[in-house]
Order: C-alpha cells, then sequence, then structure tokens
C-alpha cells in the first residue's frame, strides 16, 4: 500500500482481485482506502501464525458466496485458500508453501498431494473456475532464467515440475501460455543482485483454469512494470455473459 498499490488499482479497474502471502490481520490492512476505489466487497484469510501467509479477495461485485479454506487443518491454519463465487465462475486465491528448508519442503509436497485431490473433487462441483495465485513453482526451462543452474532449487524441482504438470493436466489451462509462449516472462524476482533490472526472474504465479471456462478468457497477461512487491500483478480478462 506503501508502493502506490490503491492507485493503481484505481487506474487498472480490476472487478476482483486476488492476494496471496499478506502477511497481516484484516485490522492492519487499509480496507477503507480500498472501499474508497470501489471495492466494497472484500474478504481476508489470514494465518493463525501472525505476520506469515495469508490470502484475500478484493471484489467490486458481490459474490454469491466466498469460501474460506479448504477444510484441510494444516492448509487452513496458514490461510493459503480463499475462494469468492459469481455468477458464471468462481475464483481462488491460492497461496502454495515454499520449500525454504527440508522441513518446508516436505509441507509443501504433502500440500501438493492433498491439495489435487481436494480440487479435482471441487471441479466437479465447480466446472467453471479458476485457481489463481503463487504457485511457487516454475513449470517449464523457458518459466525461469537459469533453468541449468537452478534445476536443483525448490521451486524448479522436477518433482515440484512434475507436479504442476500433472495438476494442469488433471482438468486445468495455464491460461497465460494460451496467448503467450515466449521465454523470459516472469512474475517474481529476487531483491537481490538486481534481478528485477536484469530480468533474472521466475514464473511462478498463475491463472489457471477449467476447460469449461476458458472460452470465456480473453487475455491472460503479466504486468512487470507494476513494482509493489518483488512479484508482479498477473491479469486474466473474460467475457461474461451479462
Amino acid at each position: 500500500m506503501r508502493k502506490g498499490l490503491a492507485e493503481w488499482l484505481q487506474q487498472t479497474g480490476a472487478d476482483v482481485v486476488g492476494f496471496q502471502e499478506i502477511k497481516a490481520m484484516e485490522e492492519q490492512i487499509d480496507t477503507e482506502a480500498l472501499e474508497q476505489i470501489g471495492y466494497k466487497y472484500q474478504y481476508w484469510f489470514p494465518a493463525v501464525r501472525k505476520g506469515y501467509s495469508g490470502t484475500g479477495i478484493i471484489s467490486k461485485i458481490k459474490p454469491k458466496h466466498v469460501e474460506y479454506g479448504t477444510g484441510i487443518d494444516y492448509m487452513d491454519t496458514e490461510g493459503r485458500n480463499i475462494r469468492a463465487d459469481f455468477d458464471g465462475f468462481s475464483f481462488m486465491s491460492m497461496y502454495l508453501p515454499s520449500g525454504t528448508n527440508d522441513e518446508r519442503l516436505q509441507f509443501k509436497f504433502r500440500y501438493m498431494d492433498d491439495f489435487i485431490r481436494y480440487a479435482n473433487d471441487l471441479k466437479k462441483e465447480i466446472p467453471r473456475l479458476i485457481i489463481s495465485g503463487d504457485y511457487n513453482i516454475c513449470h517449464q526451462p523457458k518459466d525461469i532464467h537459469d533453468p541449468v543452474r537452478l534445476q536443483h532449487v525448490s521451486g524448479f524441482l522436477p518433482e515440484e515440475r512434475e507436479w504442476l504438470s500433472r495438476f494442469i493436466n488433471s482438468g486445468f489451462h495455464d491460461s497465460f501460455r494460451q496467448f503467450n509462449n515466449r521465454p523470459h516472462q516472469y512474475t517474481w524476482w529476487s531483491y537481490r543482485a538486481a534481478s528485477r533490472e536484469r530480468n533474472k526472474g521466475w514464473r511462478i504465479d498463475y491463472h489457471l483454469v477449467t476447460p469449461e471456462l476458458m472460452p470465456q478468457v480473453k487475455r491472460s497477461i503479466i504486468l512487470p512494470e507494476a513494482k509493489h512487491s518483488d512479484h508482479c500483478p498477473i491479469l486474466i480478462e473474460l467475457e461474461t455473459e451479462d
């Protein structure tokens, strides 16, 4: 917010916005500033542990329903999933764990295994679904600036990449790659070594869309000029019936 997020959102005019890794309780968020620019409906799902993880969705359109979490306790205590259901589609903001050490990497693998089962069941109930957010995984070599040197680093491990392939093949489209197959298209850069200025990045943020909804997707792009954090926003545009 101190880096101009509210002003950028006002200029962008997005109807629905998902956040990941909010690291804040709702009372710490300037909800009034967001409401003043049109986001009347705000839903925050912080982690139990303060200053850690958490997701949120803000919207100009009132959802029919908001689902906090997955019902899987160890995911939900970290506030990693929130979903808003609208007429014609549902939108989930997800923050998949990072594998910062061996313990957290095993936690990440557990989450991945449980989440793919959860998502497969959810698609049966809600076939027009976007699962958006920070997956903390680069899918292909063209999604990372140095695939050889980083192949043994969490976020680009063979097991993580295989899971993302399996997840997509279970019934999702990587919407960005439906429009853009070029390399060097990144959504996250380390704060170190002028990585962003040199475009030494990773593409780890995705709008994954079910086949039932994909015909309505008109654009799916990365917005690297927006510099509110070490990630940049990604945008998806749907053609709705109304």
